[in-house]
């Protein structure tokens, strides 16, 4: 699964998706990138074209020289925000050929390569158990991200995920940016005490649910025994009918709800996303409609 997730056709179409994209980016919740401007630290990020009225200072004439046109360096901004990104990686996520997996590792690094794009540093980590591995660290401008974002390939979907057990103890910065959980949600474990911690720190926070479309619209019928992906121990045996299938759809509709309205309620951003939807119209469409993209 991994080796598919991010590849060089994908990470095409990224590019793509941010050239198109660029005009429209008006910053991630209440247009954090709005006030920023690039800063004059020694630390080089990348290059725009010169336009009438900027530093000719930071014009790069070895590159005039090269290909006759003015390009101006770009450095990191003091204010720099930080993009802490989270992704759940239990063995609920590697459910159904590992298509939630998959999305989530494509969601993760589409919006890495748009926060670099603006800027931003970028974190990525991954929660299993009570534990927070950190992935990526720390990354700015499009050269780091493209030389570190194939690591998200080697992350393996197994075992357990305590989101609030595993993020509580880190360090995760004070109003400096936008941190973005990236889970199933199907657990009976405590994830509120996570939103409440990250809202506290005056974070801006996106909670991105990725479920398939077997698990909102089963399509099985008849006596089945079925087995909790995290715990083995766990196995239910089921007569499904429509009766039964009414139930699940009614149960799979309050758990997206309970986490929707969570979010509202602290502030954050919730984002439903099937494991089939193409990763660009999530970006154009859904973020859009959300707000957190303009």
């Amino acid at each position: 699964m991994g080796n598919f997730a991010i590849n060089e056709a994908f990470l095409q179409r990224v590019e793509m998706l941010q050239t198109i994209l660029k005009n429209n980016i008006a910053g991630m919740f209440g247009g954090n990138h709005k006030s920023k401007t690039y800063g004059s630290s020694c630390e080089f990020v990348d290059y725009r074209n010169y336009v009438p009225g900027d530093d000719i200072t930071k014009i790069d004439w070895n590159a005039y020289a090269r290909f006759e046109t003015l390009y101006l360096k770009l450095y990191l901004d003091e204010r720099q925000l930080h993009t802490k990104i989270y992704i759940d990686v239990s063995q609920s996520m590697g459910y159904d050929d590992g298509k939630k997996a998959r999305m989530a590792l494509q969601f993760a690094a589409t919006l890495a390569y748009l926060s670099v794009c603006e800027l931003d540093r970028v974190s990525i980590y991954a929660i299993r158990g009570s534990e927070v591995t950190e992935v990526i660290s720390s990354i700015s401008g499009r050269e780091r991200y493209f030389a570190e974002i194939m690591k998200l390939n080697d992350l393996e979907f197994n075992g357990e995920c305590f989101i609030t057990e595993g993020i509580m103890p880190t360090n995760v910065g004070y109003g400096d940016g936008l941190s973005v959980i990236i889970s199933d949600f199907l657990t009976d474990s405590d994830y509120e005490t996570a939103i409440d911690y990250l809202a506290d720190k005056k974070r801006d926070l996106l909670c991105v649910q990725v479920l398939t479309s077997e698990e909102v619209n089963p399509k099985v019928r008849g006596k089945n025994i079925f087995y909790d992906s995290e715990n083995a121990e766990k196995s239910y045996r089921k007569n499904i009918n429509r009766d039964i299938i009414k139930a699940y759809r009614e149960a799979v509709k309050y758990v997206q709800n309970r986490l929707q309205n969570y979010c509202n309620a602290r502030g954050a951003q919730y984002l439903f996303v099937k494991d089939d939807k193409p990763i660009d119209e999530i970006f154009f469409e859904q973020l859009t409609q959300l707000g957190v993209m303009k």
